[in-house]
């Protein structure tokens, strides 16, 4: 491989390929590389709709087939050109229990020059937990992987997985095997679900929604909040109103299918099947609430084959310090950023927990990256890149909390109106965090031009009997006295009346 130029792209890792043929959809995804947190090169989906008449007949649409080895020539062209050095190819439930399965998938590995991996049930299952695994911070609950003809169900605590169940009750299975009649295929999602016993264990768990007819619902309940934060990733709702909303879904609406138009045309028929099963899914379960994920069996597989230690790292801050490697002036110093503030967020009365911790290493990781941007807009830059990316391990609050605490970093500690429809997700606790962390950077960044070595030898502290009636000091090593001026005084006291408490700095 001829080594790219492109200053944009992390060095040392090859494009990894990923071919899904499912029941619906056959989809190429070219990553990065083979890590932690993959970032996507390319994606292209072509809706075939092998799974299509699967259960009337047992045998895969001709038509369906002659579109997914068109669409498979042109992956293996695709993958190619980006240069991907490893391609894998999955096939799922379509492929697996098809009459005229074998015959595609030998033509089908004859046009990718690579031998295709026919999932059973249960690593779809499996591969659909991992996927979770990877993507979530701690997660607990049980994860649904729907496709076009299968449902998977697993249980997910501690980072490990078990009880991985396949069920006939993929939306075009459900389709089909309903007559395409909402109130029969609610009957037969019930009484499959009914006897699964993954379910039973789910009772005030989370449940983890996998799957493009899962997404675009959620999709299109964004659409009729107008939710400001439009990423799929760990979006949460409660079971209620989740439950409401499908039953609206599946009844077909007229509000939602007014709303239903942002949805594209090909995935629009399937949505009320997915309402049915997600609905009977929640309300078997009793789930506390359903959270979807944009991560299952191509993320899953990949995460399976890394090693254990990178295996183990955080997703949130992997990809934070890449990103200060790619656009930071120094990643140096935003490492350093994220140890010293951990150092000061107790002085100011701050109990972290594990996950406040991570926001705030990120939020330090990623402090500098907009650097390039005029003076103007960097907070601006900063907010969008950071509330938009796709980080995994983040909650929506904590992808809030990041995006304004780099806001304010720039753009001053007042609430204005691009912060306050993130600070609505971001709660108040996240909202004193974002403002607090971006006052100690307002600070700290005049003593330190961007630049690492001299952070580490500054320090908060309660002040002392000769400090002058103040509470804190910023305590300054006296070979760094000329940093100290109009300015960073000026910050400090912007810090201090954010907190409430009298802030002052002492030569040492």
């Amino acid at each position: 491989m001829v080594e790219s130029e492109a200053q944009g792209r992390l060095p040392g890792i090859n494009p990894v390929s990923v071919v899904d043929i499912g029941s619906n959809s056959v989809r190429l995804v070219i990553y990065e590389g083979l890590n932690r947190a993959p970032s996507v090169l390319f994606n292209e989906k072509v809706l075939c709709g092998l799974g299509r008449g699967l259960a009337a007949n047992g045998r895969m649409d001709e038509t369906a087939i002659a579109r997914a080895l068109s669409a498979l020539r042109r992956f293996r062209a695709l993958s190619e050109q980006a240069s991907a050095t490893e391609m894998h190819v999955l096939a799922t439930a379509a492929a697996r229990e098809a009459e005229n399965g074998p015959a595609f998938i030998g033509n089908a590995e004859a046009i990718l020059g690579r031998r295709i991996r026919i999932l059973t049930g249960e690593e779809e299952a499996r591969f659909s937990a991992l996927g979770i695994i990877s993507g979530y911070f701690r997660p607990d609950g049980v994860a649904g992987d729907l496709g076009g003809g299968s449902l998977e169900l697993v249980d997910i605590r501690d980072g490990s997985h078990s009880g991985g169940q396949t069920l006939p009750l993929g939306g075009l299975r459900l389709a089909e095997l309903s007559g395409n009649s909402i109130a029969k295929a609610r009957a037969i999602a019930r009484k499959h679900l009914k006897k699964t016993r993954v379910l039973p264990g789910g009772t005030g768990r989370t449940f983890y929604a996998v799957g493009g007819t899962w997404r675009n619902l959620a999709k299109l309940h964004m659409d009729i909040r107008r939710y400001p934060l439009h990423m799929m990733q760990a979006y949460e709702i409660e079971s209620s109103e989740a439950i409401e909303f499908l039953g609206e879904v599946a009844a077909m609406k007229q509000s939602k299918i007014d709303a239903i138009k942002a949805i594209s045309r090909n995935r629009r028929s399937l949505l009320p099947y997915g309402a049915v099963a997600l609905q009977e899914v929640l309300s078997i379960m009793k789930a506390d609430r359903v959270s979807f994920s944009a991560l299952g069996v191509r993320e899953g597989y990949l995460y399976s084959l890394l090693g254990d230690e990178e295996a183990a790292s955080d997703p949130l801050l992997t990809a934070a310090n890449e990103l200060a490697i790619l656009r930071a002036r120094s990643p140096e110093h935003a490492r350093e950023l994220a140890a010293w503030t951990g150092r000061m967020f107790p002085v100011f009365g701050v109990k972290e927990s594990d996950e406040d911790a991570r926001y705030r290493q990120a939020a330090c990781l990623l402090a500098d990256i907009s650097w390039r941007a005029h003076p103007d807009y960097r907070g601006l830059q900063a907010l969008n890149i950071i509330a938009h990316s796709t980080f995994t391990g983040i909650s929506h609050g904590g992808r809030a909390y990041i995006a304004l605490t780099n806001y304010f970093r720039f753009e001053g500690l007042s609430d204005d109106g691009v912060s306050s429809r993130l600070a609505e997700i971001a709660g108040p606790k996240y909202q004193d965090y974002a403002k607090l962390l971006g006052g100690l950077l307002r600070v700290v960044y005049l003593f330190s031009a961007s630049m690492p070595g001299i952070i580490p030898q500054l320090a908060f502290e309660p002040a002392g009997p000769g400090d002058g009636g103040v509470d804190i000091v910023l305590v300054v090593p006296r070979a760094y006295e000329n940093f100290m001026g109009e300015r960073p005084e000026g910050r400090l006291q912007q810090l201090a009346k954010l907190t409430g408490k009298k802030l002052g700095m002492r030569l040492t």
